[in-house]
């Protein structure tokens, strides 16, 4: 099942991996490039609720813009479309998607019951400085994912105090007591920095899943 949702006028398409259960709600978030799962991943079969997967702007089956002008906070806009229909959430992100699930707990402490990042492409963005001023422009014929998506969120700027000032505002105004858990193997400067922070659990993904409601299975 999906679920079509709008952000600044781009369709978005959230799927329903798992409608039913008995807790709250898992979104997934996919990494650059890739599309949100056509079936429940094996290793979050543990989880107790509902799980929801949503495609990016310009990823799989949401819109994909004309001439580009990504971001990764245009991307939080995206996940926070797909909050705004499920109320409250766990957040897991791979890659760029772990990046945009940080940048949601801090901007929605209230609603984002836990975020876990995980590796995945794009984990590492740009770096902590921009780069060249340099514009490339991507090949003609757009097919999702968009060349444009690809290129620019590749080098998008990530400063580590601008990604621990979410985990401060996480921390401050959530009522869990670990609102973020790292569980990502490769640490670029950002990641690094936001494992270091005060709170901020550092685990394997079988034991995050744990630590916001699900049940640890023994062969993961």
């Amino acid at each position: 099942m999906t679920i079509e949702l709008t952000h600044a006028r781009m369709r978005l398409v959230l799927h329903a991996l798992r409608q039913e259960g008995s807790g709250g709600a898992l979104l997934l978030l996919h990494g650059l490039g890739e599309r949100a799962p056509e079936s429940l991943p094996a290793g979050l079969a543990g989880w107790r609720g509902p799980v929801y997967a949503l495609d990016f702007t310009g990823h799989g089956r949401s819109t994909v813009p004309q001439g580009g002008g990504y971001t990764a906070e245009l991307l939080m806009g995206d996940a926070d479309a797909a909050l705004a229909h499920l109320g409250q959430a766990t957040v897991l992100g791979r890659g760029l998607g772990a990046y945009v699930a940080l940048l949601l707990a801090g901007a929605r402490p209230d609603r984002v019951r836990g975020a876990i990042l995980c590796d995945g492409p794009g984990l590492a963005g740009g770096g902590p400085r921009p780069g060249s001023p340099h514009v490339a422009l991507p090949p003609a014929g757009v097919v999702p994912p968009d060349p444009f998506a690809l290129l620019e969120l590749a080098r998008d700027v990530r400063p580590p105090d601008y990604a621990t000032s979410f985990v401060r505002q996480a921390n401050q105004l959530s009522r869990l007591a670990q609102p973020i858990c790292v569980c990502a193997v490769e640490r670029p400067d950002w990641l690094r920095a936001v494992a270091e922070e005060p709170g901020v659990e550092r685990a394997r993904l079988p034991e995050a899943l744990v630590l916001y409601g699900g049940e640890l299975l023994t062969d993961c």
